[in-house]
């Protein structure tokens, strides 16, 4: 099975192809990989025309998401313990820009911590931010 499904790949490589049109292109997450096993979680929002640089916001569980590249075929080769791998969270959906989920994940210290943030946001609006709980 593949780590994407073609769907997701297509709206992908849609959400690239606006970023080259528009710099300023904020596009909504389309995708979470995530271990099974660990923390690890990547939101993706481009496919490249390489078909395996994706673009997003990682983390890696160490508290420091960040946003970048990563390479699909390395997130897709990565063996877990008891025969685990990456997966591919298909029910995933959100209505947050990735600007959003990068700051309310650096507010947070992770994804999954952020994830419990936004769900209490009514609101898109990078300005409610300020009135989430800060860890400290």
């Amino acid at each position: 099975m593949t780590l994407l499904p073609h769907a997701l790949r297509a709206r992908l490589a849609a959400n690239f192809d606006s970023g080259i049109r528009d710099p300023d292109f904020d596009p909504v997450p389309v995708a979470r990989l995530f271990n099974p096993a660990g923390r690890a979680v990547w939101l993706v929002t481009e496919l490249f025309p390489d078909e395996d640089t994706l673009f997003g916001l990682a983390d890696l569980g160490f508290g420091c998401p960040e946003l970048g590249t990563f390479s699909l075929r390395e997130i897709a080769g990565v063996r877990l313990p008891l025969g685990l791998r990456i997966a591919c969270d298909l029910t995933f959906a959100t209505h947050h820009r990735l600007s959003i989920w990068a700051a309310a994940s650096r507010l947070a210290g992770s994804i999954p911590e952020a994830a419990e943030l936004l769900g209490s946001l009514g609101t898109e609006d990078p300005a409610a931010l300020r009135l989430l709980p800060r860890n400290t």
